[in-house]
């Protein structure tokens, strides 16, 4: 199972993306958890310096501005 993360400080465009997200993950049917980060200690430990950033078992797959959803669909 994966484990997906939205790292973001809660701006429209992160929520926008968690939702893009666990709409595709449900979609498709993907077996994984999605959790949403808002701390800025969160986005420091993972080096995401532009936000909403994403990671898919603890690798950093997307950072600043928002993915297209065939970008998205290729993480899984």
């Amino acid at each position: 199972m994966k484990k997906i993360l939205v790292l973001g400080p809660g701006c429209a465009r992160c929520n926008d993306l968690e939702l893009l997200v666990r709409k595709l993950v449900t979609d498709m049917g993907v077996q994984a958890v999605v959790s949403k980060e808002t701390s800025p200690m969160a986005l420091v430990e993972h080096k995401v310096m532009k936000t909403p950033g994403v990671v898919i078992d603890g690798k950093v797959v997307w950072s600043g501005g928002m993915p297209t959803v065939d970008q998205i669909k290729s993480w899984f």
